[in-house]
């Protein structure tokens, strides 16, 4: 029996469930009385808790009670009808519950910015938190715990004013303990969107959306965390204000304390920096990324620090805008297999220093230079640097430049078009075996 079946059939035989539990005591949660029934299928359904999905009532006792009602009973689904549910407060899934939408894959609701496209709320379970405005340190709107799921929704601000600067809020969705999910979820608009930290195996695939200041936050890693199909694009607005605070301030992964961090077909556009590598109080981390992009950016990967035992590790991946590696930074930081080209303002493709390693192989640079004629490609005051098999294709403009600071470059076997233009200016450098057609 399908799900939407069994639904059916539990609207059918509702009311004799009803009947029966009426002679059971009754529960009250917030205020919203709840049946006391059994669930054997393991499965609630938040209106029969009383939430109306009208897109005014406060849906967060209805909500919550149904959740708790999961967590009592071991865990389960919650599911959510399509709707407009609004929250005045926040919610907690319990250990082992899942939050279910009606949506089986990311939907898109980029009808606010483009007439004639859905709208949140025109179809599907969309979740319109309004707690915590013009603060960001109040609790997440909705927090994941052990094993639990948060699945299948839209999560949309209502009150944020899209031609606006847009309003402070807490984190959308913060995951805690371990082996935490976050599936098929669209993220319209929120100022900040995951904060994962102190969780074990998270996962988070399949979520796209437009968040405002920064997309998704990890830390305090030590076992595998996933990070797979999430994609950052302004569905929402696009307003001068918006982007403003987007390309300034905003941030789309950022990836601190990580034991073997694993993403894939990861993406960013238009904010200040898309990929940022840090450390805050637990250390940096070690990442391995493949099929990942940053684009329309200032700096499309910022490297403020890494594990030195494993790095920083991109390969087959997409960039628009400037690679920095910080002075700040100690471990190895690697681009295999790929491409690099220009926004109007781009200058340099790597801005390179450090104490760590860093290495491009079989990658293409399409343009630089773009504001300063005569910079370089890449300009290296790392320890170390390796660069081989690898196509400069701006004919004539100059390629590398080597800092006295490092220690050891390796630029071998890459086409340099239009002639060698490097400068170099260490002594443990070795430069040969490149082609200039």
């Amino acid at each position: 029996m399908g799900f939407d079946q069994d639904i059916t059939r539990r609207q059918v035989v509702g009311g004799a469930a009803l009947a029966a539990a009426a002679a059971l005591p009754a529960a009250s949660h917030g205020g919203v009385a709840m049946a006391a029934k059994a669930a054997p299928s393991g499965r609630w359904n938040v209106r029969d808790f009383g939430a109306k999905g009208d897109g005014k009532a406060d849906e967060t006792s209805a909500f919550q009670a149904a959740l708790d009602a999961s967590g009592k009973a071991g865990g389960g689904e919650v599911y959510a009808p399509p709707g407009r549910y609004r929250f005045a407060g926040s919610l907690r899934v319990p250990v082992s519950t899942t939050l279910l939408g009606s949506f089986h894959t990311v939907p898109a609701h980029n009808g606010i910015r483009d007439a004639g496209l859905p709208k949140p709320g025109d179809d599907g379970t969309t979740l319109m938190p309004t707690a915590g405005a013009g603060k960001e340190d109040g609790p997440a709107f909705i927090t994941l715990t052990t094993n639990s799921v948060l699945q299948g929704v839209t999560i949309y601000y209502p009150d944020q004013d899209p031609a606006a600067r847009p309003k402070p809020y807490p984190w959308a969705v913060a995951m805690t303990g371990k082996n935490p999910a976050v599936l098929d979820t669209e993220l319209l608009n929120p100022y900040n969107g995951i904060d994962t930290t102190g969780t074990e195996r998270h996962l988070i695939r399949c979520v796209h959306g437009q968040p405002l200041r920064r997309g998704i936050k990890v830390d305090q890693i030590y076992d595998i965390g996933r990070i797979e199909d999430v994609h950052w694009n302004p569905w929402w607005s696009m307003s001068g204000p918006v982007m403003k605070l987007m390309e300034t301030e905003g941030e789309g992964f950022i990836l601190a304390k990580t034991d073997w961090e694993y993403m894939v077909n990861c993406f960013c556009i238009m904010y200040s920096v898309g990929f940022r590598f840090t450390a805050f109080k637990h250390g940096p981390g070690n990442v391995d990324l493949t099929q990942c992009g940053s684009d329309v950016g200032p700096v499309a990967v910022l490297v403020e620090d890494c594990q030195p035992h494993a790095g920083i590790a991109f390969n087959n991946s997409q960039f628009m805008a400037t690679i920095k590696v910080a002075p700040s930074n100690t471990g190895p930081v690697k681009f295999g297999n790929c491409g690099f080209w220009p926004i109007p303002t781009t200058d340099l493709h790597g801005d390179l220093a450090g104490s760590g390693q860093v290495t491009f192989n079989g990658c293409h640079f399409s343009d630089w230079a773009q504001k300063t004629p005569g910079t370089p490609c890449l300009r290296a005051k790392c320890s170390g640097l390796t660069v081989m098999a690898c196509d400069f294709m701006a004919a004539g403009k100059n390629q590398i430049e080597i800092d006295a600071a490092v220690k050891s470059a390796i630029v071998v076997g890459n086409r340099l078009r239009g002639g060698e233009k490097i400068t170099n200016h260490a002594q443990g450098a070795q430069i040969g075996l490149n082609t200039t057609a």
